[in-house]
């Protein structure tokens, strides 16, 4: 069994086709398709389910899967390692963060890193935290910014607090509470919401707020980014609640503040094994003490 082989397993799996996983590959599909079926003749099992109109993991295909990754990440990680034994910073960061990443300024700190570090190759994937956390764990990002109520545990990773705020209505400037500074949870539990899914990270950063208060909200649309959240209020369809920097980022909107407000951490997770090469120092770079 080959790296190259997973690493084709992989790309299938992740683009949803062959064709687009040749050419993230660099290789002519037939090739692709050759080099998968060789390695399903060699376990004795079919990977990919294929038809005309889609590719999808089998049963065996979704146990390989993980354990190609790992593979993976472990001949990646070891390069790396020698790498950094000789001085030199290379290998992969891959990053994840939430839409509404407010405790440091991503977009600098990746430029930073670029420039310090040129031979790593950076990536970068804006996903709700929960997802984020989970692809820590299995080895597809090294470093994930995401978003926790202050009693929540980021379970099978290391992490890092790295700020604590509220969350704040958002309202368009013809709302009743527009003309107010601040109002009640109780006052706001009678909106229509505009919310992140039900059982995501974000939503339950609101929820648990108003359920402590004995309060239950309506949630009519349900979201994935911060920006369609904002459209959808802007449009009169609902209130939203957002981290108080990610509010003031909002144009067209009223910042309104709840008491009691719901509170959230904003943290850094990385992988429970530790950190790699690049992975560390990235977060050295940001403060964060990796050991």
């Amino acid at each position: 069994m080959e790296l190259q082989q997973m690493r084709y397993v992989v790309a299938v799996a992740e683009t949803g086709g062959f064709t687009r996983a040749a050419e993230r590959c660099h290789v002519v599909q037939s090739a692709l398709s050759h080099q998968i079926a060789r390695l399903e003749k060699d376990l004795g099992a079919r990977l990919f389910d294929r038809t005309s109109r889609s590719v999808r993991l089998t049963a065996a295909g979704e146990a390989f899967l993980p354990v190609a990754r790992q593979a993976l990440e472990a001949a990646e990680r070891a390069r790396a390692e020698v790498a950094a034994a000789t001085g030199e910073v290379r290998g992969r960061l891959a990053v994840g963060a939430i839409s509404t990443v407010g405790a440091v300024d991503l977009a600098r700190e990746l430029g930073a890193f670029r420039t310090k570090y040129p031979k790593v190759r950076i990536s970068l994937q804006m996903e709700m935290s929960d997802p984020l956390i989970e692809r820590v764990r299995e080895g597809v990002l090294d470093v994930a910014f995401v978003g926790l109520v202050p009693g929540a545990r980021a379970v099978g990773v290391r992490e890092e607090v790295l700020a604590r705020g509220e969350l704040v209505a958002v309202v368009p400037p013809e709302h009743p509470l527009a003309r107010r500074e601040w109002t009640t949870l109780a006052r706001v539990a009678r909106e229509t919401f505009v919310d992140y899914a039900e059982g995501s990270a974000a939503r339950r950063q609101r929820e648990e707020a108003f359920r402590a208060a004995g309060l239950t909200t309506q949630v009519a649309f349900e979201v994935t980014t911060v920006e369609f959240l904002a459209e959808l209020v802007r449009a009169g369809l609902g209130i939203g609640m957002v981290p108080e920097v990610s509010a003031r980022k909002l144009s067209g909107l009223h910042l309104v503040r709840v008491r009691p407000a719901p509170v959230r951490t904003e943290r850094v997770v990385w992988s429970g094994l530790g950190p790699s090469p690049a992975a560390a120092a990235f977060l050295v770079g940001l403060g964060v003490q990796v050991e």
